[in-house]
């Protein structure tokens, strides 16, 4: 259902490099994209992941109870890309494990601040 979602940045390079180093450990890749906005993806396998600057020309900022959440195959997947984030300087905001019965997940937060969740159902 998801088509992409976008993820605003202060610094387009640095987040460049950071959403492609993370996504990589997803099969995600750049697919596309220009002087403002970097769309990541796997092949049109589900939805994509931008980075871009603020269409507005002014600041990006967090919100409040907005998250990127993103699927992984299995739970060692989600080990894995948590691991990564933190090797890329991501504050923690929670450790792998599992928050209900069929949820596993990770929590940590992008040079920007944005929140992401790393999981897997079931």
């Amino acid at each position: 259902m998801l088509g992409y979602t976008t993820v605003g940045t202060n610094n387009f390079e640095k987040a460049k490099a950071y959403y492609g180093a993370l996504l990589a450990e997803l099969g995600g890749r750049p697919v596309f994209g220009s002087d403002r906005i970097q769309f990541y993806g796997n092949g049109g396998q589900g939805g994509m992941v931008a980075v871009c600057k603020p269409y507005d020309g002014e600041s990006a900022t967090t919100g409040n109870g907005v998250m990127l959440a993103l699927s992984a195959p299995d739970r060692e997947t989600v080990d894995k890309v948590y691991k990564k984030a933190l090797e890329l300087g991501s504050p923690d905001e929670g450790a792998p494990g599992a928050r209900l019965p069929t949820f596993y997940g990770a929590y940590f937060r992008d040079p920007d601040g944005n929140k992401i969740c790393v999981f897997k159902m079931g």
